[in-house]
């Protein structure tokens, strides 16, 4: 399968390859969502927390005579039936993320970037290098792609200069990306993807080991 490369001033310079068995692939929802929820839970922080009866302050003294006052026995002003006592079976700091085969992630990805080619949402740059870190400069770029300016892009490069980083910081639908940080819940949250040939080359062999 070949697709058109171009540059800043949207012409075409030349026609690339792109494997079949990445970019040609049936679109799996069931596998975008699992590798979608492992991202999630994996970022999630955990860090959510109450205190049970052995954190709470208070006594440790029994708060009245076990027998002959006509109340209910009780043994410590802790516990969770009282005013400022200990939560019962609360949540605590602990990690959301589970395990999920390599193969499955690798699929997933597969899935999404072939999914995002057949609706012609990816871009492929000879490359992305701009002359000034201007902010400027960067939306007149995008532009003239025939961009919308509504339009989310997600802009992938092998490595990500300075000057490409600074000229999209201010640009809150433009994100920049290395190659070796792609993933499925990025490429799903943008409408467009622009991707180097350089960066294009790194993710095939990759996926195809």
């Amino acid at each position: 399968m070949q697709v058109e490369v171009l540059n800043w001033d949207n012409q075409v310079v030349e026609t690339k390859t792109l494997d079949d068995a990445i970019f040609s692939i049936a679109t799996r929802k069931d596998i975008i969502q699992r590798v979608v929820q492992w991202q999630r839970a994996k970022a999630q922080a955990g860090t959510h927390s109450t205190k049970t009866r052995e954190n709470v302050s208070g006594s440790t003294r029994k708060i009245h005579a076990q027998k002959g006052g006509g109340r209910a026995r009780h043994g410590s002003i802790k516990a969770p039936i009282f005013v400022g006592g200990g939560i019962t079976f609360g949540p605590l700091v602990r990690s959301h993320e589970f395990s999920l085969n390599k193969k499955v992630r690798a699929l997933g990805l597969k899935s999404t970037l072939s999914t995002k080619f057949r609706e012609s949402n990816i871009i492929v740059m000879d490359n992305v290098d701009i002359s000034e870190a201007k902010t400027s400069t960067m939306a007149r770029k995008i532009e003239g792609l025939g961009l919308n300016k509504k339009q989310k892009v997600l802009i992938i490069d092998s490595q990500i200069s300075d000057k490409l980083k600074l000229s999209s910081a201010n640009l809150h639908k433009i994100d920049v990306l290395p190659v070796v940080g792609i993933n499925v819940l990025d490429l799903l949250n943008h409408d467009k993807i622009i991707i180097t040939k350089s960066a294009l080359d790194n993710l095939q062999t990759r996926l195809t080991k």
